[in-house]
């Protein structure tokens, strides 16, 4: 046997054991073999570096350094969840697939949901061509290099009926036994343990050397698969195929035929989690037909198929300390309570929010009484009720208070409001550097090299004093900042000048008005494609916006009529920030569909829903989301839902073809 084949053999025969070991959790060899035959592999590769594999498995051992991970655009969105804590609250959500649907079969697939850092992994015939973290949904962080050292997960695929590319997403985890190991270690040496495995599988796909990693246990669960030319059409069956293919898709998953089957899915998990290798807190429900799943579509942040239940929360009681006031970048006074620290769901917990005064006064919470503690949603502490039996008599009220902590001027509240505000917006500390951060977060500016606490340096340095001034810094301003050195001063100030590329919808986002999230500033900015047609828009032009109300419009127009917002803006435009589209679309795209609204039903074989959207849009049509009298045509395919095809007969909208359509384009 020559030299390329000994080690394509032994590569082989290593990926063999390596699945067996981490995957199926049934070795064939001891570890001493396995060890010796991978030793073997690396001295060979060693001597014939011209045979090197990116997937041999003895990349998995580490060694690469990453000083900054690079940003990468999803090929396809990484949504997010709708909780439900009930049972009413799953019932409500099949009658509103049903009411998409129709009253057809409903299969469910019930899957753990599995509490690590997500991760989605691209494949390219056969081997592991990529992995990035879920980020904000639409891009992530490239952390290839460590993923590669998890040895869960396959470098090299199993069989051949694989798509040609496709993504899988799944839960980077830590076992408890590997977490518990890690803290031990940690303890030995009087180091300070990591406060639980959630948190610590997360941070350990951001560590720089990937041979750091290679030394955690950590594992991957992975539980969705997504791309063009599926080979199966079902949720159940893609994780049966995942694991034929060589991925840990762990069997817990059950079919269930109806609501029912689902809740006593849920009863045994409630109970039986706790015996489980790594932490879980729900369950996740599926439609389990893909074609059902299409049709059914996404909201703007979650897929209208699926669903999380999520187990009741631990609780535990602890004593109120004191009760602290934080100002937000809003002016948004937030009390905060600060605990006596206590385990709850594997963290020590010091602080919770108590949300505003009217909490306060519902709970009638004072400082010295016990407490009963949990997390929403397992993340977020939360103060739910005071152990009025261990109350003692002589714990005086709380009042809130009645001046800015931070500035000391007069709080106000505005009939309607919940929260007490700041009104010193432009003069108040933690409003002006909270500005600033949000500013620069990686959702908005996205300036590399500037972080929270360096904008505080830089405005307590009397540097900056709004996000204008950060784009007149210059390296020998900041080299003198504390833990700044060269290199760093150079990373920051590259960043800012780096920034100005951001496209309009983001820098809108990050001017920080009031009510205009990342979802609101899309459309304003695809409305209204610059910021001077945004600027003098009428009430009643905001208001005519799809998604703005009269609250959201009011506020950006109190924003533009800001002399200080004004000037900030103006300021922003001459150091050459994008406040226009640039328009990116179909050079030959029209107005022909101006006006008109559709909503895409079925599957079609010529083109996928989503290029079909894309070229309504790209003509000046309105994507729907669901039949109503605004509707004015339906682009049906096949298997198009019974419930939509009813509702549209029932208005009188007219159903046509995809060929309809492009004839509507040609005319």
């Amino acid at each position: 046997m020559d030299i390329q084949q000994t080690i394509q053999t032994l590569r082989e025969e290593l990926n063999v054991h390596n699945h067996n070991y981490y995957v199926l959790d049934q070795p064939t060899i001891s570890d001493f073999e396995f060890d010796q035959k991978l030793k073997q592999l690396q001295e060979l590769e060693s001597q014939n570096p011209e045979f090197f594999d990116e997937n041999s498995p003895t990349q998995r051992v580490g060694g690469t350094i990453t000083k900054n991970f690079q940003t990468v655009v999803h090929d396809y969105r990484m949504y997010s969840l709708d909780n439900s804590y009930s049972k009413e609250d799953l019932i409500d959500w099949e009658n509103r697939i049903q009411k998409v649907l129709g009253k057809v079969a409903l299969e469910y697939t019930c899957e753990l949901k599995y509490d690590g850092a997500s991760i989605s992994i691209t494949y390219e015939n056969g081997k592991l061509k990529r992995a990035v973290t879920r980020g904000d949904g639409f891009q992530g962080d490239d952390v290839t290099n460590n993923i590669k050292t998890i040895k869960s997960i396959p470098l090299k695929l199993k069989g051949d009926n694989f798509p040609s590319k496709f993504d899988i997403r799944g839960e980077i985890i830590l076992p408890f036994d590997g977490f518990e190991k890690m803290n031990q270690e940690l303890i030995e040496i009087g180091e300070t343990p990591y406060s639980n495995p959630r948190n610590t599988a997360s941070g350990s796909l951001k560590l720089q050397d990937s041979a750091e990693v290679a030394k955690r246990p950590l594992d991957c669960l992975l539980y969705f698969i997504i791309g063009n030319q599926l080979p199966f059409m079902t949720q159940y069956d893609s994780l049966k195929a995942a694991r034929e293919w060589g991925f840990k898709a762990p069997n817990e998953a059950k079919l269930a035929k109806s609501l029912d089957e689902v809740f006593e899915y849920i009863h045994y998990w409630d109970i039986h989690r706790h015996q489980l290798p790594y932490e879980t807190d729900g369950v996740v429900i599926k439609v389990n037909s893909f074609e059902h799943q299409e049709e059914l579509g996404y909201t703007a942040k979650s897929p209208r198929w699926a669903i999380a239940y999520k187990f009741k929360s631990e609780q535990v009681v602890t004593r109120l300390s004191s009760i602290s006031y934080q100002v937000g970048r809003t002016g948004a006074i937030t009390p905060v309570a600060n605990l006596e620290p206590v385990q709850l769901a594997g963290t020590i917990v010091k602080r919770a929010s108590l949300h505003n005064a009217d909490q306060i006064e519902k709970l009638d919470i004072r400082v010295g009484d016990f407490v009963f503690v949990e997390k929403g949603g397992e993340i977020i502490p939360k103060i739910i009720a005071v152990d009025f039996t261990k109350r003692n008599a002589s714990n005086p009220p709380t009042l809130y208070i009645t001046e800015c902590p931070e500035c000391s001027t007069k709080l106000i509240r505005s009939e309607g409001e919940a929260n007490h505000y700041c009104p010193n917006f432009y003069g108040c500390p933690p409003q002006i550097i909270g500005r600033i951060q949000h500013f620069i977060s990686r959702k908005a500016m996205d300036i590399d090299g500037l972080g929270g606490e360096t904008v505080a340096l830089l405005y307590n340095n009397g540097l900056i004093h709004n996000y204008a001034d950060l784009y007149d810094l210059t390296i020998n301003q900041v080299l003198p900042l504390e833990r700044m050195a060269q290199k760093s001063a150079e990373n920051l100030i590259n960043g800012i000048e780096l920034s100005k590329q951001i496209p309009f919808e983001k820098v809108l986002y990050a001017l920080g008005i009031r009510y205009v999230g990342e979802t609101v500033a899309k459309k304003l900015a695809k409305h209204y494609k610059n910021i001077t047609s945004l600027r003098d828009a009428t009430l009643m032009d905001l208001i005519l916006v799809d998604e703005i109300g009269e609250r959201i419009a009011n506020s950006v127009l109190d924003f533009f009529a800001n002399s200080n917002n004004q000037i900030i803006i103006k300021r922003l435009q001459e150091y050459g920030i994008q406040f226009e589209i640039h328009d990116k679309s179909n050079p030959n795209a029209t107005d022909k569909l101006s006006g008109k609204t559709f909503v895409v039903s079925g599957v079609f074989e010529a083109i996928s829903r989503d290029d079909l959207k894309q070229l309504i849009e790209e003509n000046g049509g309105k994507i729907g989301s669901s039949i109503s009298t605004k509707t004015d045509f339906v682009v049906a395919g096949e298997n198009m839902g019974p419930a939509k095809l009813e509702k549209a007969n029932q208005l009188k909208i007219a159903i046509i073809t995809l060929e309809d359509f492009m004839s509507l384009l040609d005319t």
